[in-house]
């Protein structure tokens, strides 16, 4: 079975409506990144499926986007950090409209993601990403959790991440 075929089956669907989603952004040209846990599956050595996709435009360009992915079908729904697309499968796309993303665009990488050709950000910005995100008190306990293993998957691949951890997060993240 294909990295794409696996994807798909595990997401009802899910490989349409993120190929989908990224041919929107490409054929306009956005600057973009994925962020959070596909960013991570690029960058940890054994990847997991998530039927999250977060992903990031230039500020500039989110109503652009926005436009872009509900003429393409998918339904929107706005929040006060991010609007939230749904396709046909059960895949969850998420805009983040959070200013500290606003500059991960600018150094994200090419990357194939279940065998999905997109853009994901940088080693060091998704870590920070993911740092941000479990530090979050307002997230439910499983999330954090889901955060803090994210975090030190991609320590234990890049052991020079160790460095950009803070104390607290050493103590919790033993070092290989």
């Amino acid at each position: 079975m294909t990295p794409k075929r696996f994807y798909d089956w595990q997401t009802a669907g899910g490989t349409d409506d993120v190929m989908r989603m990224v041919d929107c952004i490409e054929r306009a040209d956005l600057a973009w990144c994925a962020i959070g846990g596909v960013a991570v599956n690029h960058w940890a050595d054994e990847p997991i499926v998530t039927q999250d996709v977060d992903f990031v435009v230039a500020a500039e360009s989110v109503e652009l986007a926005t436009k872009l992915l509900e003429e393409a079908g998918f339904k929107s729904e706005r929040f006060q950090w991010s609007i939230n697309f749904r396709g046909h499968s059960k895949v969850s796309i998420q805009l983040s409209t959070e200013d500290f993303y606003k500059d991960f665009p600018s150094r994200s990488v090419a990357a194939d993601i279940h065998g999905i050709l997109m853009r994901v950000a940088s080693l060091e910005d998704t870590l920070h990403g993911k740092i941000k995100a479990w530090r979050d008190n307002e997230k439910r306990q499983s999330k954090k959790l889901k955060d803090l293993g994210d975090i030190a998957r991609l320590v234990e691949n890049h052991p020079r991440l160790w460095e950009l951890l803070d104390t607290d997060l050493k103590e919790i993240i033993e070092r290989q």
